[in-house]
């Protein structure tokens, strides 16, 4: 088992609406500066701030689908499909981009939340018509457990059905608590400490602060567990293949 932290100042950072969404990408576009380029089919990622309103206007997406997941706050999303929609915290936008769809996205008061866009075989997606699909923080499976919650946004029982094989949970460990995590071979484990610090332990412990971006792989069964320290640990984190048997879209440098 490998385990990678990727500190902040190894991640990537945009803005949009001159500076009133701040993002921390652990996986950015090219050119960004992300140490991380991509893993398997998971392509992008970011962690959105804002302190009031801000928004970013009709813009194309095409093969892609895309999560949007709110921790706090209300976001906005309309599209070329017809819809304006709003999510609360603890909800999810899903785009499932298709032959090619155009949205505006919008923040609508103090908000944190996350993009991540998936990438299923783009050839085929593309000619799958587009579509959006809205979810309440009540839509999800939720596992409470000697202080660790686990809800489960992509995975079993979900209600989300994404072409692109993965996996996805936000977790919190109570302070000083472990959260024991199997992970099948040739799979990757990918997680961002959104608050408070913690540690991978297998034979050996690999610690990490907030704001780092953890991945862990394995070409064999492993379980490991992830603890807190000094502090509830928040994280999300997301499981994919290593490798995918489909070609895999080659970002321009």
């Amino acid at each position: 088992m490998e385990v990678k932290i990727i500190k902040p100042e190894d991640q990537a950072f945009g803005q949009f609406d001159g500076g009133k969404i701040i993002e921390q990408k652990p996986i950015g576009f090219s050119g960004e500066g992300s140490f991380i380029n991509r893993l398997g089919p998971l392509f992008y990622w970011a962690w959105a701030k804002s302190e009031g309103e801000g928004g970013i206007g009709f813009h194309p997406h095409q093969g892609f689908e895309i999560v949007s997941y709110n921790i706090k706050g209300r976001g906005r999303h309309q599209d070329t499909l017809g819809t304006i929609s709003e999510v609360g915290a603890g909800g999810v936008q899903v785009m499932q981009t298709g032959s090619g769809v155009q949205h505006a996205e919008s923040l609508l008061e103090p908000s944190e939340g996350f993009q991540i866009w998936f990438e299923p075989h783009l050839s085929k997606a593309i000619k799958r018509a587009p579509t959006y699909s809205k979810y309440v923080h009540e839509d999800f499976p939720i596992n409470s457990e000697n202080s660790v919650m686990v809800k489960t946004i992509l995975g079993e029982h979900s209600p989300i059905n994404l072409v692109t094989d993965a996996k996805m949970y936000e977790v919190e460990i109570g302070n000083g608590v472990t959260y024991k995590y199997a992970l099948s071979p040739n799979r990757t484990l990918a997680g961002l400490a959104i608050r408070g610090n913690g540690g991978v332990m297998d034979e050996l412990e690999v610690s990490f602060d907030n704001k780092d971006f953890i991945i862990i792989q394995s070409e064999k069964v492993e379980s490991f567990t992830i603890q807190s320290k000094g502090e509830e640990l928040r994280m999300l984190l997301i499981e994919i293949p290593t490798e995918v048997d489909y070609p895999l879209y080659r970002k321009p440098r």
